[in-house]
C-alpha cells in the first residue's frame, strides 16, 4: 500500500470517529430536554394541586363558624328581659344566649341592632351572621333562612292599662274597631292579629316599646306580642301596665342563619350541651327569671339535615 493510500484511510478513520461524538452529543441533548420537560411538568401539576386543596378548604371554611374571628349577631335592643341596649352593653336572654354560643365557637361577638322586619334582609345580605332576637320558627322565614333551636317557647298574649278599663279578656276581644291594637311591624304577632282578628282597629311601629309608650299616651287600648315580650314592657313600666294571661299562639324561638350555614348544626349541639348542664336554665333564671316566676323546660331541637 502506497504512502498515500495509507493517509487517506487513516483520515476517513478520524473523520468517522467525529461523526460518532457528534451523535452522542446530540443524543445526550435531547435525553436532557426530555427530562428537564417532565420535571417542569410535574412541578406544575403538584403546584396546581396544592392550590386547589387550598381553594376548598378556604371555602369550607367559610360556611362555618369564623372560629377566633367575630360573629356578628342580630338582636333588639328594646326588649325588656331579652335585649336591651345599656351603657355596658347589651343584656338579657338572647343577648347572653349568643354570647355563649359565640364563647363555644372561639368567636368574639358583636352585636347589631335588629328589628322585626330587616332580620331575614340582615342575614340574606351579611349584615349579621346570625339573628338571636325573639325570632319566631314559621314556615315562610323558613324559606329563605335556616332557623337553630328552637331554644325557647313563647306565647303570643295582650297587654292593657292596670286595671284593664277595656275589659279585654282574649283575642277575641280585640276583633273590633272600637279597640285599637299595637303591634310591630314584619312579626308573626301581627299575622296572627290579621288571622284572628280581622277587624281589629290596628296600629303598627317598628318596635314594642314604641306600642307602649302609645298605650301610656292614650293612643291604643292594647298592645299584642308575645307574652315574654310583654313581661318585660310590664315590669318596666312599674305597675302601669299588665298582661291579659291568656295565651293564644305557641312560639317557637329560634336562631337565624343564613341558608344553607354549617353554623346552623354548630349552634345546636351548642344549645344541646347548654340543655344538658344547666348552663340554659342558669342564663334564664339570670335574665327572665328576674320576672318569670318559674324556669320552663327547654325544648327539643329540631335536629333534622344535622
Amino acid at each position: 500500500m502506497s504512502r498515500n493510500t495509507r493517509l487517506l484511510l487513516s483520515m476517513l478513520a478520524i473523520f468517522a470517529l467525529l461523526l460518532a461524538a457528534c451523535g452522542d452529543d446530540d443524543d445526550d441533548t435531547e435525553t436532557g430536554t426530555d427530562t428537564t420537560e417532565e420535571e417542569s411538568t410535574d412541578t406544575t401539576e403538584e403546584e396546581s394541586t396544592d392550590t386547589t386543596e387550598e381553594d376548598s378548604t378556604d371555602t369550607t371554611e367559610g360556611d362555618a363558624a369564623p372560629v377566633g374571628g367575630t360573629l356578628t349577631v342580630g338582636t333588639k335592643y328594646d326588649q325588656p328581659l331579652f335585649g336591651v341596649n345599656t351603657p355596658d352593653g347589651v343584656v338579657g336572654f338572647d343577648a347572653e344566649i349568643a354570647r355563649y354560643i359565640g364563647e363555644q365557637l372561639g368567636a368574639e361577638i358583636e352585636f347589631q341592632e335588629a328589628v322585626s322586619a330587616n332580620r331575614e334582609p340582615f342575614l340574606q345580605n351579611g349584615t349579621v351572621d346570625m339573628v338571636v332576637a325573639t325570632y319566631t320558627i314559621n314556615d315562610e322565614r323558613d324559606e329563605i333562612v335556616d332557623f337553630a333551636g328552637p331554644y325557647y317557647v313563647a306565647g303570643q298574649d295582650i297587654m292593657v292599662v292596670a286595671g284593664n278599663p277595656k275589659g279585654i279578656t282574649g283575642i277575641e276581644d280585640l276583633d273590633s274597631g272600637d279597640i285599637a291594637t299595637c303591634t310591630v311591624e314584619g312579626s308573626t304577632s301581627l299575622d296572627n292579629l290579621n288571622e284572628l282578628a280581622p277587624n281589629a282597629n290596628v296600629t303598627t311601629f317598628d318596635a314594642y316599646s314604641k306600642c307602649a309608650d302609645a298605650m301610656g299616651q292614650g293612643r291604643v287600648d292594647a298592645v299584642t306580642t308575645d307574652n315574654v315580650i310583654l313581661l318585660g314592657l310590664a315590669d318596666e313600666s312599674e305597675g302601669a301596665y299588665e298582661l291579659v294571661e291568656n295565651p293564644f299562639t305557641e312560639e317557637p324561638y329560634g336562631i337565624g342563619v343564613p341558608e344553607g350555614s354549617e353554623l346552623r348544626c354548630q349552634i345546636n349541639e351548642i344549645l344541646q350541651a347548654m340543655y344538658d348542664d344547666g348552663t340554659w336554665a342558669q342564663i334564664y333564671q339570670d335574665t327572665v327569671g328576674a320576672v318569670a316566676t318559674q324556669v320552663p323546660d327547654p325544648p327539643a331541637l329540631n335536629n333534622e339535615g344535622c
